[in-house]
C-alpha cells in the first residue's frame, strides 16, 4: 500500500498571521477601464440646441443648416425638375429584332399594300400607274395643264437685235414719262423748268440779295439768342431762405467751405486733421533737376550725411584693420586713450574725407554719449565700427584692461603684431565692459552702447500734443519701424555668395544707371579705384592712360601715397590724389 501524508492542521493565530496584509488599504475608485468606457446610453442633446449646434458646428458628412430653416420639411431632396422622358426602343432590339410571326407578317404586308412604294416595277423604270385611271384614257397620248405659249428668248431680251441709237431713244422716251408719273431725275441731272432762256444772258442773277457782313455780326447773333441775353441782364428773385441754405450748403468761390459755422466756435485760421510725413523729395526737386544729395533738408540730410560718413569710416576700418586695438591705436595720434576733434579730422582727411566744421561737430556729437568731447574705445567701437565682425583675443584683452603693459603676441597669432605702445594712465576699457562674443568662446566684443533719448515726464491726452493739430510735434520724430531695405549697418563680406540678395550699401544706384560715369561705360567701376595694387600695376595704369611721368616724380608720390595709408596699400585714387597735389605744388 501507499503511504499518503496529510498536512497537519494549522491554529487560528497562523491563519490570520498569513491573511494579514501589509501597508493601508485603499478604497477601489474609479480606474482606467472605467474613464475610457464610453457612456451608455449617451445623454441626448435637446432639439433647440441641436439645431443651434447644426449651424455652428455640424456633424462629419453632416449639411450645415441655418437654425431658422431647421424645422422647415425637405423639400429639396425629393424635388425633381422637368418632364420625365420614356424609355424608346433600345439599341439591342434594333440591330436585332426579335422573329416576327406568320400573321404578324402578313398583317404588315395588308397595310404596307395601299402605298404606290410597295408596287413592284422593273429595274431603271418606274412602276405601272395605270391601273388607277380611266379606261378610256391613251396615257401615251393625253396631256394635262393649259399650254403656255413662247415669247421672246433670253438671248433676244438680254442682246436686242437693235442700234445703240434705237435703244437710246427707247430709254429717252421710257425716262420722260417716268418723269411726268414720278417726277424723278437722273442723278446729277438738271431739272427743265420750262424757262425761256432767249431772253437772259449767261451770267444773269435770280432772286433778292441776302444782306451780310464779311466781320462775322450775323453768326454772332445767331449764336447768341434775344431771349438768353435778356435773361442774364435781368434781375433774379431769389429766396432769402434758399439764399441762406445755400450759401451754407454749397461752397462759395473765394471762401472756405464750413457747413458747421454757426455751432463749432473756432479761430478763423484753424486747421483741423494730422500733419502727414513730408516725403524725401517731391515734385519741384524732379522739375528743377535737384541732384539726389540735396533733396533731404534741414536736420534730416544732416542726420544722413552723418550715417554716411560713419558708414565709410566703417568699411575703411573694416578693410583696413584687423583687430579694434589696432583702428583705435591709428585713431587715436596722440596717444592719450581718447580720440579728439583733431585726430578725427586727421584720419578723415587721410580715407578722402574733407569734413566741414560743423559735419565734424554733429560726427562727434552723435558718438560721444558721455558727452566729455572725446570718444573713448567703447563709443569708437560702437559707432564707427563693426564690432561683432572683429572680436578682441585674450592679449588685446589684457592690453586693453591694462594687465600687461606690453602687447606681446604668440608666434602662432594669426593676426599682424600689435605696435607697442606705453601703457596710458587709465585702463582703455573695464573688464565688465567686454561681453563674450558667443556663449563658451573666449573671444569678446564690446558691449552696444545706446544714445540717450528724451523721454517726456508726464503725458497728456490732449488733442494738441498728440500731433493731431497744427502747431503740434511734426511727424519727422516719428519712430521708424522695419527692416531698410539697404543694410548700412551690416558689414559686407569680402566675398559675396550669388544666394546673397542683401544690399549693404555697395551696389549701384538708380541715379547711377541714369547718369553713368564715364569711366563705367568702358567697364571700369568704383571698386576698381579703391583696391590695392602694385608698384608696376600702377605705373602700367598711368603709362597706359597717357600721362607722362618721369622717374623721380613716380618714387615721390609712391612714397606720399603709402604713407597715408596704415597697412602701406596704395591704389589709384590716392596715388592720383597724391600726383595732383606733387603738380600743383
Amino acid at each position: 500500500m501507499e503511504r499518503r501524508q496529510f498536512p497537519l492542521p494549522r491554529s487560528a493565530a497562523n491563519i490570520q498571521q498569513i491573511r494579514h496584509d501589509a501597508g493601508k488599504l485603499i478604497p477601489v475608485g474609479d480606474s482606467a477601464k472605467t474613464c475610457l468606457q464610453e457612456i451608455s446610453p449617451k445623454p441626448q442633446t435637446p432639439p433647440v440646441v441641436r439645431k443651434f449646434l447644426n449651424t455652428t458646428r455640424p456633424g462629419a458628412g453632416a449639411i450645415r443648416v441655418f437654425h431658422g430653416k431647421a424645422n422647415d420639411p425637405d423639400i429639396a431632396s425629393t424635388l425633381v425638375h422637368g418632364v420625365s422622358s420614356q424609355a424608346s426602343i433600345s439599341g439591342g432590339l434594333v440591330i436585332n429584332p426579335p422573329p416576327k410571326t406568320i400573321y404578324q407578317q402578313r398583317l404588315h404586308q395588308l397595310r404596307e399594300a395601299g402605298y404606290s412604294t410597295n408596287q413592284k416595277a422593273p429595274l431603271g423604270r418606274s412602276h405601272d400607274q395605270s391601273p388607277g385611271l380611266p379606261n378610256c384614257l391613251d396615257t401615251g397620248k393625253a396631256t394635262f395643264g393649259v399650254k403656255s405659249p413662247k415669247s421672246a428668248a433670253a438671248g433676244t431680251i438680254i442682246n436686242p437685235p437693235k442700234s445703240a441709237e434705237q435703244v437710246e431713244t427707247e430709254a429717252q422716251e421710257g425716262h420722260q414719262s417716268y418723269i411726268r408719273s414720278h417726277n424723278a431725275y437722273f442723278v446729277g441731272e438738271q431739272v427743265d423748268r420750262k424757262y425761256k432762256w432767249s431772253r437772259y444772258g449767261k451770267d444773269s442773277r435770280f432772286g433778292v440779295p441776302t444782306p451780310h457782313h464779311n466781320d462775322g455780326r450775323s453768326v454772332s447773333k445767331s449764336l447768341h439768342w434775344l431771349c438768353d441775353t435778356q435773361k442774364h441782364n435781368s434781375a433774379k428773385f431769389v429766396s432769402q431762405r434758399c439764399d441762406d441754405f445755400r450759401e451754407r450748403t454749397q461752397p462759395q468761390i473765394g471762401k472756405v467751405h464750413d457747413p458747421i459755422s454757426d455751432t463749432l466756435k473756432v479761430p478763423a485760421g484753424h486747421t483741423f486733421g494730422i500733419l502727414m510725413r513730408p516725403d524725401d523729395f517731391g515734385a519741384g526737386d524732379l522739375l528743377h533737376s535737384t541732384p539726389p544729395a540735396e533733396y533731404q533738408k534741414g536736420t534730416d540730410r544732416q542726420r544722413t550725411l552723418v550715417s554716411a560718413v560713419r558708414q565709410h569710416l566703417k568699411k575703411v576700418n573694416f578693410h583696413h584693420f584687423n583687430s579694434l586695438l589696432q583702428a583705435f591705436r591709428h585713431y587715436d595720434k596722440k596717444g592719450q586713450g581718447v580720440i579728439d576733434k583733431e585726430d578725427l579730422q586727421d584720419v578723415c582727411r587721410q580715407f578722402n574725407l574733407d569734413l566741414s566744421g560743423p559735419m565734424l561737430d554733429d560726427l562727434m556729437e552723435y558718438c560721444d554719449v558721455d558727452k566729455d568731447g572725446l570718444i573713448n574705445f567703447l563709443e569708437f567701437a560702437n559707432f564707427l565700427n563693426w564690432k561683432d565682425k572683429m572680436p578682441i583675443s585674450k592679449v588685446e584683452q589684457r592690453i586693453l584692461t591694462s594687465e600687461c603693459k606690453t602687447s606681446t603676441a604668440p608666434d602662432n597669432m594669426q593676426r599682424e603684431a600689435l605696435p607697442v605702445r606705453p601703457a596710458a594712465s587709465e585702463a582703455l576699457a573695464r573688464p565688465e565692459d567686454l561681453e563674450p562674443a558667443e556663449v563658451g568662446s573666449t573671444l569678446k566684443t564690446p558691449k552696444t552702447l545706446n544714445r540717450p533719448r528724451t523721454i517726456q515726464d508726464c503725458f497728456d491726452t490732449s488733442s494738441s500734443l498728440i500731433r493731431a493739430v497744427v502747431g503740434g510735434l511734426p511727424t519727422t520724430d516719428y519712430r521708424m519701424y522695419g527692416t531698410p531695405t539697404v543694410r548700412t549697418d551690416l558689414a559686407a563680406p569680402r566675398i559675396k555668395r550669388v544666394s546673397d540678395s542683401t544690399n549693404y550699401g555697395d551696389q549701384t544706384t538708380a541715379f547711377d544707371l541714369l547718369y553713368p560715369t564715364l569711366h563705367s561705360l568702358r567697364g571700369v567701376h568704383k571698386e576698381h579705384f579703391f583696391c590695392p595694387r602694385t608698384k608696376e600695376e600702377i605705373a602700367d595704369i598711368f603709362r597706359n592712360v597717357g600721362a607722362s611721368i618721369s622717374e623721380e616724380t613716380f618714387e615721390e608720390a609712391w612714397k606720399l601715397a603709402s604713407m597715408r595709408h596704415p597697412t602701406g596699400d596704395v591704389c589709384v585714387e590716392i596715388f592720383r590724389d597724391v600726383l595732383k597735389e606733387i603738380q600743383a605744388n
